[in-house]
């Protein structure tokens, strides 16, 4: 009687596929990331946003959404504007994102991958909420070592409208002979307060570009023109403003 050798099943081992060279993922296992970390990244942007001075004039603020793909290398490429607010502001973000540090790529399925990103850049015009300061209700002074913050009835702004305070600034504007000569620019973010009588009084420079940029701002604020105070119940009241003071070449 003849004996036959017992079947043995025989199991394909399944392996991941690897992926396409060149295809473009959305979704991968372990994410690109900028090098030096999210954290690092976002203080990059808003380190060197530089707000278009057409944008700021016309009181235009908003969110861009950026994509573009992290190729394999660590580079961008392929950067558009999926959320479109303004052309200079989108212009301004893909600046950002084309300046901006290389990336680790992404990881998947046990290869290196192109990888699509999106990123939202963020405009606010600083001010813009008009949060009143430094006084109490009605005017009367806050105890002593106490800030009462109110929300005025009437923000503090420019007599005759922030286009014509931004045309001023830029009328009067000289810009110094060592900023250009190393072609700097950017903004200088101001902060200062508008007394009652519309004065303008604290102005100091809180985010600096130097080579006489910041002396500069300042002394374009001191000489400027007086504001419209806020007012809170009738009656007018100190505010606190942050502005930036744009330099362009």
């Amino acid at each position: 009687m003849a004996v036959t050798a017992p079947a043995v099943a025989q199991q394909k081992l399944k392996y991941p596929k690897q992926p396409a060279a060149n295809e473009i993922y959305d979704a991968v296992a372990q994410p690109a990331v900028p090098l030096g970390g999210l954290e690092a990244y976002a203080q990059y942007l808003a380190d060197k946003q530089q707000y278009p001075t057409a944008a700021l004039q016309a009181g235009v603020q908003g969110t861009v959404t950026v994509t573009f793909v992290v190729e394999k290398t660590g580079s961008i490429s392929n950067v558009v504007v999926a959320q479109p607010v303004n052309p200079a502001l989108d212009a301004e973000a893909i600046r950002l994102i084309k300046g901006g540090p290389r990336w680790t790529p992404a990881q998947h399925r046990g290869g290196v991958v192109r990888q699509r990103v999106s990123v939202p850049i963020s405009f606010q015009i600083p001010g813009d909420a008009g949060a009143g300061a430094a006084t109490a209700a009605g005017g009367a002074p806050a105890p002593a070592g106490a800030t009462t913050v109110v929300s005025p009835d009437s923000p503090a702004r420019p007599v005759g409208g922030t286009d014509a305070f931004f045309e001023w600034i830029q009328q009067n504007q000289k810009y110094p002979a060592l900023a250009r000569q190393r072609k700097v620019q950017g903004r200088v973010m101001m902060e200062f307060i508008v007394e009652k009588d519309g004065s303008l009084t604290d102005i100091k420079p809180v985010k600096r570009l130097g080579s006489g940029l910041d002396e500069e701002a300042i002394r374009l604020l001191k000489a400027a023109p007086k504001w419209q105070p806020a007012s809170y119940k009738g009656q007018p009241l100190k505010q606190k403003m942050v502005l930036p003071v744009v330099f362009t070449l």
